[in-house]
Order: structure tokens, then C-alpha cells, then sequence
């Protein structure tokens, strides 16, 4: 009897655990508590946090790989569908479903918009190289930027898997920041009267052009970059599916209860590859610092791009909705609504702002299907 109990101390976790596993555990209830009470990215924060929790508890073997005959833990099963590139491509899948790309094509003037907050990504790649990272490190570090998390964690499986749960945390961090970052910036790029400017309703878009946009969009990137289809195709596909409105439950259950499913099974994948020896390391803070810097430069680079349109425009077109040219929909596209509010109570600038913030979606794409066609 003594044996026994000897034995289930010493085989238990509490026995086994170490300094750094503790800490990481620590961060893993600070991103359930930042979902669940301030409501941050809780639909991602809090899979990914549980996520991290579960493969840090020692002796548990959910992320065991499976070898010599015995099978691997649940998680490590889970997390094949991360590391073989399918859980992303299938959330552009659903992200497509929900996404109205008409704001875009009534004005495809903004789809410069949605580039120019791209170089946020190419300053932060060139900023990691300067610092000493690999180019596969310093391409899964630039698309944090872009604000897209299925892009980031997608690029970050095919280059530098390595970085990965970093990568994610850090993406979705800023995403779930956008309101706090991204006004200070607007305000400090823009003046009042640019900020005031009242922008015309756009032009009605037919159901036969929606249902073109994917068709031709699909076609486009993945001849130009083939590296791209897989996120592009996906995302279109999605698309084609909720415009051509003739399979509605198809679209309904991508836009919801897929979507969700989806979504637990990569959050929790993702965090549970948050072991402790990478997420504990000088690196994790390069990497966070880079991924705030590209955020950065992204939103300033897509209000230059709109101070530029306007100034060309004489005055037609509001700077703030280039802020939204950075991925995360729809969230960049609410803020820069809320600060023309802010200019403006007559101000209604969200379906304006939706043009470039779908654009970034896709440009973000692009820019990943580019570092993939480089360094894959």
C-alpha cells in the first residue's frame, strides 16, 4: 500500500512540474481571463488559452507524437490539422461565407488602400532579417501585420512551425487591440477637415457581379501567385457559395456552426503547441515587439495611402478608412467608423470602410502566398 501511494506521488504532476511550465500556465489563465472578462477575441483566446493549459500540465501526453506502434495524444492528432495547412484554408472557407465583398466592388478604388496596409508586413520582415531571424522566421513574423490570424498561423505552419503558437498569440492579441491602437494613430495622421469629410452612398452592386467577383478573383491570384490559392480559393469559394444563393443551407452552415467548429479545433491546436521552452524565450519578445511594430506601420501606411486619395480626389474620400485596410474584419472597419462619428455626428463610414478592410483580406493572402512562393 505504501508503494502505491509512493508511486502516484511520484508519477503525479504535481511532483513533476517545472518553473517554466508554471509560468506558461500563468499566461494561459491571464488569455482565458482577458476572453472572458474583457471579451477579447474570446472566440479564439479562449480554445487557444485552454489550449496552452492542457499541453502544459505535465504527464498529460495530449500532444505526444505517436511512435513505435503507440498511438499520440488527442491534441497531437488535433494539431495535424494545423500543421498540415487544412484548418486555415477551411476558415477562409467560412470567413467567405460571411463576407460582403460589394463595398469593394462598388468602389475598387480602396483595394489600394487594402495594399498599402500591407507594407506593414514587408517593414516587419526586413526588420526581423535586420535582427538576426531566418527568412522563413522573418515572413511568419512580417504577416502578424496584416492582422489575420488564419493567414498568420497558416504561413507559420508552412515556414517556421517553430513560432508558431507566438505568431498566433501575438496576431490575435492585436487583432483584439485594434480599438486601442489604431485611434491614435488615425488621429495623429489626419486633421479635422479630413476627418469630418462625408463620403457619397456607394453605387448599388448587382447579384451578377458578386457572383463574377470570386470567379475572376480566383482565377487572377492564383495564376499571378499559385503559392495564394489554396487561402484565396478557399476564401472565394466561400463566397461564390453565399452570393450565387442557391444553396443557402450550405452558407449558413459555413458562416455559423462550421465556422465554430472550426475555429475550437485550431484554437486549441495552436495553444497546445505553446510549450514552454519556446514560448519562454528572448525571441517571443522580438517577435511581439515586430508583430506590434508591423501593425503599425500597417494602419499608417494605409492612412497616408488615404490622405494621398483624398488630396487626388479633392477631397471625396475620408483618410480613416484606410486604417481598415489592415484584415481584421470587421473590427478595423467599426473603429474607423467610430472616430468619423467622433468628427462628424453625420459621418457613416462603415460600409466605405468595409471596401478596404476585405481587401486586406485578401491582400494579406497575397502577401503570404508571396513569402510561401520565396521561401516554401
Amino acid at each position: 500500500m505504501i508503494e502505491s501511494i509512493n508511486e502516484l506521488i511520484t508519477t503525479s504532476g504535481l511532483l513533476n512540474i517545472t518553473f517554466k511550465e508554471i509560468i506558461v500556465l500563468a499566461i494561459a489563465l491571464i488569455l482565458i481571463y482577458l476572453a472572458v472578462a474583457k471579451e477579447y477575441e474570446p472566440y479564439l483566446l479562449i480554445p487557444i488559452g485552454f489550449g496552452m493549459l492542457l499541453a502544459n500540465l505535465p504527464l498529460t501526453g495530449l500532444m505526444d507524437a505517436a511512435s513505435g506502434g503507440e498511438n499520440g495524444g488527442l491534441l497531437y492528432y488535433l494539431y495535424q490539422g494545423v500543421g498540415l495547412g487544412i484548418f486555415p484554408p477551411l476558415i477562409f472557407l467560412c470567413l467567405g461565407a460571411s463576407t460582403d465583398f460589394g463595398p469593394l466592388i462598388a468602389n475598387p478604388k480602396t483595394l489600394l488602400l487594402g495594399g498599402a496596409a500591407q507594407f506593414g508586413i514587408f517593414a516587419a520582415f526586413f526588420g526581423a532579417l535586420a535582427l538576426g531571424m531566418s527568412p522563413s522566421e522573418s515572413a511568419s513574423i512580417g504577416i502578424i501585420g496584416g492582422a489575420d490570424g488564419p493567414t498568420a498561423i497558416y504561413l507559420s505552419s508552412q515556414l517556421a512551425e517553430h513560432i508558431l503558437p507566438t505568431i498566433a498569440i501575438a496576431a490575435y492579441s492585436y487583432m483584439a487591440l485594434v480599438p486601442i491602437i489604431q485611434p491614435p494613430i488615425m488621429k495623429a495622421l489626419t486633421t479635422e477637415e479630413e476627418r469630418k469629410t462625408v463620403m457619397k452612398q456607394a453605387r448599388p452592386v448587382s447579384k451578377k457581379e458578386k457572383i463574377i467577383f470570386p470567379i475572376v478573383v480566383t482565377i487572377f491570384v492564383s495564376l499571378l501567385i499559385p503559392s495564394a490559392a489554396s487561402l484565396v480559393g478557399m476564401l472565394m469559394l466561400g463566397n461564390l457559395i453565399r452570393e450565387s444563393n442557391v444553396v443557402p443551407l450550405l452558407a449558413d452552415t459555413l458562416e455559423n456552426s462550421m465556422m465554430y467548429i472550426i475555429t475550437i479545433l485550431l484554437g486549441v491546436s495552436v495553444g497546445a503547441s505553446a510549450n514552454a521552452e519556446t514560448l519562454l524565450s528572448l525571441d517571443t519578445l522580438i517577435i511581439i515587439a515586430l508583430g506590434l511594430f508591423a501593425f503599425i506601420v500597417g494602419t499608417t501606411s494605409g492612412v497616408l495611402m488615404g490622405k494621398l486619395m483624398y488630396k487626388l480626389t479633392g477631397g471625396k474620400i475620408n483618410p480613416l478608412i484606410g486604417s481598415a485596410g489592415v484584415s481584421a474584419v470587421p473590427m478595423a472597419a467599426r473603429v474607423a467608423q467610430g472616430e468619423g462619428i467622433k468628427a462628424n455626428p453625420n459621418n457613416y463610414l462603415l460600409m466605405h470602410a468595409m471596401g478596404p478592410n476585405v481587401a486586406g483580406v485578401i491582400g494579406s493572402a497575397v502577401a503570404a502566398g508571396i513569402f510561401l512562393s520565396f521561401f516554401g
